[in-house]
């Protein structure tokens, strides 16, 4: 039998065998329970229904976007600073119309940026007449500068504080708005040798402010109201357009001094009263309209006239023996007209010798004859006797076309009588037979 000594080494192998074995097995349990809880922490955070999606996108770092700007206002406004408020409210005005304008052959729009309005080409700023401390637009020139726009709407009427705009020698188009109306300050308005169209801008009619209206080559239409001659302007020109109407009886209460009417289609006679209404007038221009009936003597009374010319009209008869009172004149024309009879000596006698007269036209009528003291302006170049009817004259009509004028009825003009009155004193005791003063 063994003794105990030498079993004791046998059993610290086997002791030490176990404690390495047990050892081992702690070991492969920590394993296993880290897998399994690796593996339940990745099966919470992939998405088993939709494997082969890309992630979603990060989160955007940039600032959301601000507000939208309230309705009719520019937000670039409030990037700017402006001398006044009232020059900030018509910034957005003047840059909308400077997106309708189709062409700027001067580059004039070019200066029109920035909060400066007042150094804009073609804008002007003072103090309004409501606040000396203010400063607004006061007066617009764009005379000459060739921009093409399809209207002035928007822009004018929208201008509170305008007193002058002038356009002149534009390409604007389409018609002056209602709106102009309630300019309070604006009395100077030209808009003349443009595009314009549609019937007269009634929209002035009532302006007490305005005394300078000029709105000639253009292509207003239809008539002219009545009431436009007796508003207190100053200034009114309305010729080179297409407006068709009689001569207005009030013209002769009119107190404009500047007026033209030529080159458009004015109708009916020439009223007596006419002198009230151009005494004061050096220019008379009534030409290339489709005027009718006689001259009234009452033309000679226009004293101040330095231009008389109702050329390319239908006026006929006799001419009045009183245009010789035409002291001052230095163009008369009446060419272009039905005038016959025989051109008295008294009027080339008279006219010439008072030494302004330049340029007498007579040229295409019907006149039949010509005093002999006529001759003397003809050969010096001042009286135009061509496309007449003078025999033995160069230059005259047909004498088929004389005969079937005179072959048709005339027209006899009232108060024959006046054709040989003169109401200026000069040449009064140099005719026989005077007339009675009417």
């Amino acid at each position: 039998m063994r003794s105990i000594s030498s079993l004791l080494p046998l059993s610290l192998i086997l002791l030490s065998s176990l404690l390495i074995l047990n050892t081992l097995a702690i070991n492969s349990l920590h394993e296993a329970q880290h897998l399994q809880s690796s593996r339940r922490s990745r099966g919470r955070t992939k998405s088993p229904k939709s494997p082969l999606l890309p992630p979603p996108p990060s989160p955007s770092l940039t600032s959301p976007p601000p507000p939208p700007s309230p309705a009719g206002r520019n937000p670039q406004i409030n990037l700017l600073t402006f001398a006044d408020a009232r020059l900030a409210t018509v910034y957005p005005v003047i840059q909308k119309f400077k997106s309708t304008i189709t062409s700027d052959p001067l580059n004039i729009t070019a200066s029109w940026v920035g909060s400066d309005i007042c150094t804009y080409r073609g804008f002007f700023c003072d103090s309004p007449p409501d606040n000396a401390s203010a400063t607004a637009v006061a007066s617009i020139d764009f005379n000459g500068f060739g921009l093409s726009a399809p209207s002035l709407d928007g822009f004018l009427d929208r201008l509170p504080d305008i007193a002058l705009f002038h356009a002149n020698s534009n390409f604007f188009a389409g018609t002056i708005s209602s709106a102009v109306a309630a300019l309070p300050y604006l009395y100077e308005l030209d808009i003349s040798n443009n595009l314009f169209t549609g019937p007269f801008p009634t929209a002035v009619l009532g302006m007490t402010g305005l005394t300078f209206l000029d709105i000639r080559f253009n292509s207003f239409s239809g008539a002219v109201p009545p009431q436009i001659f007796v508003q207190n302007l100053e200034a009114l020109f309305l010729n080179d357009n297409q407006f068709m109407t009689n001569l207005p009886p009030n013209l002769a209460n009119t107190r404009i001094l500047y007026l033209t009417l030529a080159n458009n289609k004015f109708t009916g006679s020439i009223p007596g009263s006419i002198f009230k209404a151009f005494v004061s007038l050096t220019e008379v221009l009534l030409l290339n309209n489709q005027l009718t009936g006689c001259l009234p003597y009452e033309v000679g009374m226009l004293n101040g006239a330095v231009v008389f010319d109702v050329g390319s009209n239908r006026l006929t008869g006799p001419i009045p023996w009183s245009l010789v009172c035409l002291e001052k004149v230095e163009q008369l024309n009446l060419g272009g007209n039905q005038f016959y009879g025989i051109l008295p000596d008294l009027l080339c006698s008279g006219l010439g010798g008072l030494g302004n007269l330049v340029n007498l036209t007579l040229s295409g009528n019907y006149f039949t004859g010509v005093g002999r003291l006529c001759m003397d302006l003809i050969m010096n170049g001042v009286l135009d006797l061509t496309g007449n009817c003078i025999p033995g004259f160069p230059f005259q009509r047909p004498v088929q076309e004389c005969a079937e004028f005179f072959a048709k009825p005339r027209m006899l003009c009232p108060r024959p009588w006046s054709y040989t009155y003169v109401p200026c004193t000069p040449f009064s005791g140099l005719i026989h037979g005077l007339a009675p003063t009417p």
